[in-house]
């Protein structure tokens, strides 16, 4: 048999490229709004290159829709009545992405949007704040979540790791009024940590008082700790095994219109977690994974939740 000619092997090879490349090149980008300094989830790097979980979930979502990914950057300033979801909200409802990012699953903040409009916040190509317009808001959907955020009791030294809130043996324990971390060690059953609790001013960061030794521990967001060990690699700051029982689930958010997306973003959470991926990319990023708990949105923080 003779060979093919040579410019029937190449022609072969355009119809094969045109088939299983083109449509991914001509896909249009799954647009992802996610938080600029939100570690260890989504932050920018000193070489301003996005990393954290929710880039990597993001990531998925877009091979799952044979879509290229574009990332959006966004950094949250509120101001008088907005919040993160209204900010949010403004971002997918005027265009500017399809799904949100590592946003807390709560039922006031799913639904129809607490207010008609928003301005969104800083984002490439943003015009400046007073020539934003007010962007009439939709409603929110939620995707499964990927993540849990959960609170730590976090020390310095080596022999308070067993310690509790139960049981903190003769700790100082950093609290600062105002905050959900300084009302639950307030509150912790009828005030039992009065005498223990060391407080502080709210321009002061308690992990930053604890590796300088004015204090013994502190309760802290999980997440918030996994972000202060990346930025100090030689930090001696550690987790007992003691973790509050309060949890609020993060997943993704979109609008309605973004069904597609949204169906793509919870095969690949549910896949993702069932087989170990999410964890195993949370080891590799730095961050503690937490198992999502049931419900996936929940219901507003209460008093009880913080006395327990």
């Amino acid at each position: 048999m003779r060979p093919m000619p040579l410019r029937c092997t190449v022609i072969r090879c355009a119809l094969l490229i045109a088939t299983f490349v083109a449509p991914l090149a001509f896909a249009a980008p799954l647009a992802v709004c996610l938080a600029e300094d939100n570690p260890p989830l989504s932050y920018l790097t000193e070489g301003r290159v996005l990393r954290g979980l929710d880039v990597r979930v993001a990531e998925a979502v877009a091979a799952e829709l044979g879509r290229p990914l574009k990332l959006v950057p966004f950094e949250s300033k509120y101001e008088g009545d907005s919040s993160l979801a209204s900010e949010v909200n403004a971002l997918l409802s005027s265009g500017v992405c399809e799904l949100a990012s590592g946003f807390p699953l709560l039922a006031p903040d799913i639904g129809p949007a607490q207010r008609p409009t928003a301005r969104v916040p800083d984002h490439p190509g943003a015009p400046p704040p007073p020539k934003r317009p007010w962007v009439p808001l939709g409603t929110l959907e939620a995707s499964r979540p990927y993540h849990t955020a959960a609170l730590a009791l976090v020390v310095r030294d080596p022999a308070r790791s067993a310690a509790t809130l139960a049981e903190p043996g003769d700790a100082r324990i950093g609290a600062t009024a105002g905050t959900l971390t300084g009302t639950i060690v307030s509150l912790y059953r009828n005030g039992r940590l009065k005498k223990q609790v060391f407080g502080l001013a709210q321009n002061e960061d308690a992990l930053e008082q604890l590796e300088a030794g004015r204090i013994d521990a502190t309760l802290v967001p999980l997440d918030r700790l996994d972000a202060w060990r990346i930025r100090h690699p030689g930090s001696v700051l550690h987790r007992t095994g003691y973790l509050h029982p309060l949890r609020i689930n993060i997943g993704f958010v979109a609008l309605h219109a973004a069904r597609d997306e949204l169906d793509a973003a919870n095969k690949v959470i549910v896949r993702a977690g069932s087989d170990g991926t999410l964890e195993r990319w949370s080891q590799d990023l730095q961050t503690s994974w937490i198992p999502p708990v049931a419900p996936d949105v929940g219901t507003p923080i209460g008093l009880s939740q913080l006395r327990e």
